[in-house]
């Protein structure tokens, strides 16, 4: 589907604090600067990558306030504090426009046991399968092939996509999105060990989901040992993540792609961890705690610690080391010519005696 913008929709959407220029085109494509040619829409993020509007075909620009480049020819310029959330707001119109919510009601392939609570706003798609006990709220979509759990419940405005995965006794707050293939409430990977196998220990705990929430494709989060596995409220959670069992994960945090936590480890309220960081199990992260991608954590952290590398050191200190680990080759042709230079000192003076 294509979708077509005049430049005065495009700024009602928007609003902007102000605008430069004029354009007559109407807007086609949203693109990177560099790839954008008349009739195109595209953003500056800083103003300290100004160059790259002077060399733009784009019809539309969304630059920062201080941005110094003037728009050129049948070019408008249009200023935000933050070009980028004025752009994530017209996407978000297009978003809707693009993929409109499905029309409410149960398709007929679904299968739903009986005394399970469903609003008539509520979309339930094909092949979904609903067991018993389960309450969905208002204006809640699952897409094809979810699976809830029995006695699970779902808050309103929530949308599951194809192939979500949500165990029994799972509880989800208000709007909360779970993207294609996430498991809720699998086992707890736990295991008592007696030197002749492993025995498995029940996972009879539940997960308990924050409103606001949104989880990426491929996540999987465990049922607790007991009590919870917790997930804060406005806590975004990116693709292929897993938390293990009885982790209680604060508020507002952000969990980039393939990070590991073990169970029973705690993070604070606005958390970030980068791309595969790994944190060891029974730890607390203190809130605002940051860690760079591929860090290994493998103990407590304070509030607002600011880490990277494995294993996890304060983030200047490692950079420090990277520095000095880039000089350790030098560092050592001179200790060798040292060691060398000794040598045939010391010779010399065994000879003169």
């Amino acid at each position: 589907m294509q979708i077509s913008l005049s430049p005065e929709k495009v700024i009602k959407v928007t609003q902007p604090l102000s605008q430069r220029g004029g354009t007559s085109c109407t807007i086609e494509r949203i693109v990177p600067l560099a790839d954008a040619v008349e009739g195109d829409l595209s953003f500056l993020r800083e103003k300290k990558f100004s160059d790259d509007l002077t060399s733009t075909g784009a019809s539309i620009v969304f630059v920062p306030e201080d941005c110094p480049v003037e728009p050129g020819e049948n070019q408008l310029f249009l200023y935000f504090e933050n070009p980028s959330v004025g752009l994530a707001r017209l996407c978000s119109m297009l978003q809707k426009m693009l993929r409109p919510r499905p029309v409410p009601g149960v398709h007929p392939t679904a299968v739903i046991a009986q005394g399970c609570r469903i609003p008539e706003s509520v979309t339930v798609g094909p092949y979904c399968i609903i067991e018993d006990g389960c309450t969905i709220g208002e204006d809640s979509v699952l897409e094809a092939h979810v699976f809830i759990g029995r006695n699970s419940s779902l808050g309103e405005g929530c949308r599951l996509m194809p192939q979500v995965t949500v165990m029994d006794g799972t509880r989800l707050g208000d709007r909360v999105a779970l993207h294609s293939g996430v498991v809720i409430g699998s086992d707890g990977f736990g295991y008592d060990s007696d030197g002749s196998g492993h025995s498995k220990i029940p996972q009879i705990g539940g997960v308990v989901i924050g409103d606001d929430v949104e989880i990426g494709a491929g996540t999987t989060i465990d049922r607790a040992r007991f009590s919870d596995t917790v997930i804060g409220e406005g806590t975004k959670i990116d693709n292929l993540v897993q938390v293990g069992h009885n982790v209680r994960i604060g508020r507002h945090c952000i969990l980039c792609a393939q990070v590991g936590i073990a169970g029973s480890t705690v993070l604070g309220d606005f958390v970030i961890l980068g791309g595969q960081v790994g944190i060891a199990g029974h730890l607390t992260l203190g809130s605002g705690v940051q860690a760079g991608a591929q860090s290994g954590i493998g103990r407590n952290l304070e509030p607002k610690s600011y880490v990277f590398g494995s294993p996890a050191v304060p983030y200047m200190l490692r950079q420090k080391i990277i520095v000095l680990q880039k000089r350790l080759p030098d560092l050592f042709r001179r200790v060798d010519k040292i060691e060398a230079d000794l040598e045939k000192a010391f010779e010399k003076g065994s000879e003169s005696e």
